[in-house]
């Protein structure tokens, strides 16, 4: 080819049916291409294309333009045997740089470069033709296709969400600090605190009877029964782990106990719930698979525990949705662990292991570095504010284990008269009524702080005595509704998860309803004593229920079985919150009278300055 051969000379060459086919050598495969000077276009093309932002790709020496299918032309059979994964190699150069350009037309031919601004001619400026070449392949693409091949695929929120808290955590962990990183969530978001505290607590409290079924549907019955007294002797050693602390802390407005003594407190008291759950299989006498089964729930709620006083420093600082995030997700991973471990090895006692691990996982990388990252930092601690944090929680702790005996008396009872499998019916009933005190808790405990800002201010105790009695009604509300749904389709339900006919258990599911709404009220009770700071005042109410508990349930589970653990339940519920309801009265008469005298005192104290004779000065 010689530059005297005319443009259409070249092109029929090219590209007429008529040219040879001529396979290239090695050692003219191994030469460097040679540099051809670009030819003087027209002016009028010349002056489009340097105004033009358009770019075009570069095709290697030795391959020709490929031609449009839509005009009857084949491509050469060499270019398509290529493979398709070269053709991502293609270079985009901008035409304004002649001298680049210049460059990268060294390895084309002239009928390539006439093709290629031919296109650009056509299909506008910033197009790079209808041909999207590849160099090194000469695969025909359309550059629609082309273009989405080389878009990123956008990730959804979740993988977002995860990759930007691992990238903040390994920052941190680098920093080697985690308290002192800069917050990025805000407080004061209440339609965030509902929606996430109600995820958090909804899927918390779904976990046991989400694991009690999965357990009856994988090993059966009776195993499903040792495994539900595990987890209510869990519930009853978290109290101990708790201490009472987490309504306290959420309302300590003004931090009389830093963060970090809440946190000594709490490791203190998960260490005692460990060694009492210890103890407490070695008094039963447990095998070793029930003591592995128990040892897996304790730790697991342990835990739980341990979290607690986390995501309570969370509520603290007004970012109630982050600690229901926190309390979501481990509560998800523990029953996704122990769902897939005991469908893969029906070993009920390693399924509680791997869910214990998993939460601690959990807690490991979410919840303490979330609770540091977005709460100020906190300062040191006093052995003296300390102890006092102990003593001024201890009626709480106190009332609180006391009112979980008191709770799950009947299990206990049952648990030395019965066989296991009515630990699950039990359970199984129950698990509605609980549903009440869930629901109940995800309607006030995001009003806690509010309710104690409500009341600091003595001018506001008559709205805080209203909103007692809208709850209160609420709660009446939810546990009819409860009766409806599962005198309708519930039971049906009931029986279809677990297997068992549950239709001759209807008339103690109506008593447990009952039985639950009751819990839902005393427990919100007590949470508005403790806001009074009056909580000495319950501990009396716990032991004398938990008297009439000791005697009433074991009388009728030794007369009827599980209908008289049903009925006992009830009956020392109605005793503890009528206590409740007369305890709370006499603090809210009491407080009146008080708040009245002060208020005569500063009436008083006015007085006495308004007509007292100042000297007149000069």
């Amino acid at each position: 080819m010689t530059h005297r051969d005319t443009a259409d000379e070249r092109n029929r060459r090219n590209n007429g049916p008529q040219r040879p086919e001529v396979r290239p050598t090695r050692n003219m495969q191994d030469q460097p291409p040679r540099a051809v000077e670009p030819p003087k276009l027209p002016s009028s093309t010349r002056q489009t294309d340097r105004f033009s932002t358009a770019s075009y790709r570069v095709r290697p020496a030795g391959q020709t333009a490929p031609t449009s299918p839509s005009r009857g032309r084949t491509r050469d059979p060499r270019h398509a045997a290529q493979p398709q994964a070269e053709s991502s190699r293609s270079l985009r150069l901008p035409l304004a740089g002649k001298k680049k350009a210049d460059e990268s037309n060294a390895g084309t031919t002239f009928s390539q470069r006439i093709s290629e601004r031919v296109a650009q001619a056509s299909y506008g400026p910033g197009s790079s033709g209808r041909f999207g070449t590849a160099g090194g392949a000469g695969t025909v693409h359309s550059e629609t296709a082309g273009s989405s091949a080389r878009k990123p695929r956008k990730k959804n929120f979740i993988t977002r969400s995860v990759e930007h808290w691992c990238n903040r955590l390994l920052g941190a962990v680098s920093d080697r600090s985690l308290a002192d990183q800069e917050a990025e969530y805000a407080s004061h978001r209440t339609t965030r605190d509902f929606i996430f505290n109600a995820l958090g607590t909804g899927l918390w409290g779904l976990s046991f009877p989400l694991l009690s079924i999965v357990a009856t549907q994988l090993v059966g019955v009776e195993q499903a029964g040792m495994f539900s007294m595990a987890f209510v002797t869990a519930l009853v050693l978290m109290i101990v782990a708790n201490y009472g602390v987490r309504t306290y802390q959420c309302s300590d407005l003004n931090q009389e106990h830093t963060f970090t003594e809440y946190q000594i407190n709490r490791l203190i008291t998960c260490l005692v719930m460990l060694l009492a759950g210890v103890g407490y299989c070695y008094f039963r006498g447990y095998d070793e698979q029930m003591f592995t089964i128990c040892m897996g729930v304790y730790f697991y709620k342990m835990i739980d525990g341990l979290a607690d006083v986390y995501e309570g420093r969370l509520q603290q600082m007004d970012k109630l949705y982050l600690a229901g995030i926190s309390q979501a997700a481990r509560s998800a991973l523990a029953v996704i662990v122990f769902s897939a471990v005991l469908f893969i090895t029906h070993d009920l006692a390693v399924s509680c292991i791997a869910m214990a691990i998993a939460a601690a996982v959990s807690f490991v990388f979410l919840t303490y570095p979330l609770a540091l990252f977005e709460t100020p930092k906190s300062k040191g601690w006093q052995l003296n504010s300390l102890a006092a944090l102990f003593k001024e929680c201890f009626p709480l702790f106190l009332a609180l284990f006391l009112y979980n005996l008191i709770d799950n008396m009947p299990k206990f009872v049952m648990e030395g008269v019965l066989s296991y499998d009515n630990q699950l019916y039990f359970n199984a009933i129950y698990f509605p009524a609980h549903g009440l005190l869930l629901m109940s808790q995800l309607i006030y405990r995001p009003l806690l702080v509010r309710m104690a800002a409500v009341w600091a201010d003595p001018e506001k105790r008559l709205r805080f005595d209203i909103i007692i009695v809208v709850i209160l009604l609420v709660v009446v509300g939810l546990t009819l509704a409860m009766a409806a749904i599962m005198g309708t389709v519930g039971i049906p339900v009931l029986g279809m998860l677990y297997g068992v006919d549950f239709e001759q258990f209807r008339g103690l599911v109506y008593i447990m309803l009952a039985a639950g709404g009751l819990t839902a009220a005393i427990d919100f009770i007590y949470q508005t004593i403790t806001i009074l700071r009056r909580q000495m005042a319950v501990m009396k109410l716990y032991l004398i229920t938990f008297g009439f508990s000791l005697f009433v349930p074991v009388l009728l589970v030794n007369f009827t079985g599980l209908p008289g653990a049903v009925i006992g339940y009830l009956i020392v519920m109605c005793i503890l919150f009528m206590l409740l309801i007369w305890e709370y009265g006499k603090i809210r008469l009491q407080l009146m009278r008080e708040d009245k005298k002060k208020a005569q005192e500063e009436l008083v104290r006015r007085r006495h300055d308004s007509t007292k004779i100042h000297p007149i000065k000069g």
